[in-house]
C-alpha cells in the first residue's frame, strides 16, 4: 500500500497536478487521494481504474489496476500475479501439473480443500485461504468468455490418483475433468506413471501464447514463480512440452483413465 501510494504521488507530481486536480479527474475527493498517497487508505480496483484513466495507464503493464491486484493477493506465491496478468491476455495456454489438479479446472470444493490445508499448517490464515479460493474463481472466468483461450492440459497421473478433500470432493472433481475434456477449445491428456524417466518436467510448467503469437513460460519452485520471456529458453520449454504430450495418453484414453479412477467414489 505504501509503495502504491508513493508511486501515485510521484506520477501526480511529475504531471504538475495538485491533489485537488487529480481528485477532479478521478471523481474522488482530495482527502481520499491524500489518504491513498500516504498509505492510510487502502486502494481499490474501482479507484485504481479511475487513476489509470486519468494518467493514461489503462491496460498497460504499469497500470494501478494491476498493482492493486498484486497488493490484494499478496498471499500468492511471488511472481504469480505477473503470470495471471499474462494469462488474462492469452490466446493459448499449455499447462503441466503434478499432484494437484490445475487451478483453472478445480471445483470450488477441491480448491477450498487445497487452500484449507495451507491454513491448517499455519502457512496462511483462514481469511487468506478464502481469498485464494475467491481469486481462483475470478481466474476461471477466462474459460467462460465468448472466445476463451485454447487450453492444452497435461496432468501427471498423480493428479487424479491423489485424494483431496475426501471421496465426494474427488468424485465431483473427476466429473469436472470429464466435462472439461468434452468442451471445444480444450485438449486434456494424462501423463501415466509408466512414462517413467521420459517425463521431461519435474515441476509444474505453464506456457502462455499471447495475441501477437509470442510465447512466455512460467515455472514455480517451492519459494517463488518465474516468468521467462527469453526466446531460446521459451523455445526449449515448448519443445519439451510437445515431447511430453506425445508421450502422454491420447485425450480419449485419458478420459477413460479418469473415469476408471472415478469408479467406487461417492
Amino acid at each position: 500500500m505504501a509503495a502504491y501510494g508513493a508511486r501515485l504521488r510521484r506520477l501526480r507530481v511529475e504531471r504538475g497536478w495538485t491533489q485537488e486536480e487529480l481528485a477532479e479527474r478521478t471523481g474522488y475527493s482530495s482527502k481520499h487521494i491524500s489518504g491513498v498517497e500516504i498509505g492510510a487508505r487502502p486502494s481499490t480496483l474501482k479507484f485504481s481504474g479511475a487513476v489509470d484513466a486519468a494518467l493514461g495507464l489503462s491496460g498497460t503493464d504499469r497500470s494501478f489496476d494491476r498493482e492493486c491486484r498484486q497488493v490484494r493477493h499478496g498471499v500468492l506465491l511471488e511472481g504469480f500475479p505477473e503470470y495471471v496478468h499474462q494469462e488474462r491476455r492469452a490466446v493459448e495456454l499449455r499447462l503441466f501439473t503434478i499432484g494437484i489438479i490445475p487451478g483453472l479446472l478445480q471445483t470450488s470444493a477441491y480448491a477450498k480443500a487445497v487452500a484449507g490445508s495451507f491454513a491448517a499448517r499455519g502457512t496462511i490464515t483462514v481469511d487468506q485461504a478464502a481469498e485464494r479460493v475467491a481469486f481462483l474463481a475470478e481466474r476461471q472466468q477466462i474459460l467462460e468468455q465468448q472466445q476463451p483461450p485454447v487450453l492444452f492440459v497435461v496432468m501427471d497421473e498423480s493428479c487424479i490418483r491423489r485424494p483431496v478433500g475426501g471421496p465426494g470432493v474427488m468424485a465431483a472433481q473427476l466429473d469436472r475433468l470429464v466435462e472439461f475434456a468434452a468442451r471445444p477449445y480444450t485438449v486434456l491428456q494424462v501423463a501415466p506413471f509408466d512414462i517413467g524417466e521420459r517425463r521431461p518436467f519435474d515441476l509444474p510448467v505453464n506456457l502462455v501464447t499471447l495475441p501477437d503469437r509470442s510465447v512466455l513460460f512460467y515455472a514455480e519452485s517451492q519459494a517463488r514463480g518465474h516468468l521467462e520471456r527469453e526466446s531460446g529458453a521459451v523455445s526449449s520449454m515448448l519443445r519439451l512440452y510437445h515431447e511430453l504430450a506425445a508421450e502422454s495418453l491420447s485425450p480419449a484414453d485419458s478420459v477413460a483413465m479418469i473415469r476408471e479412477a472415478r469408479k467406487g467414489m461417492l
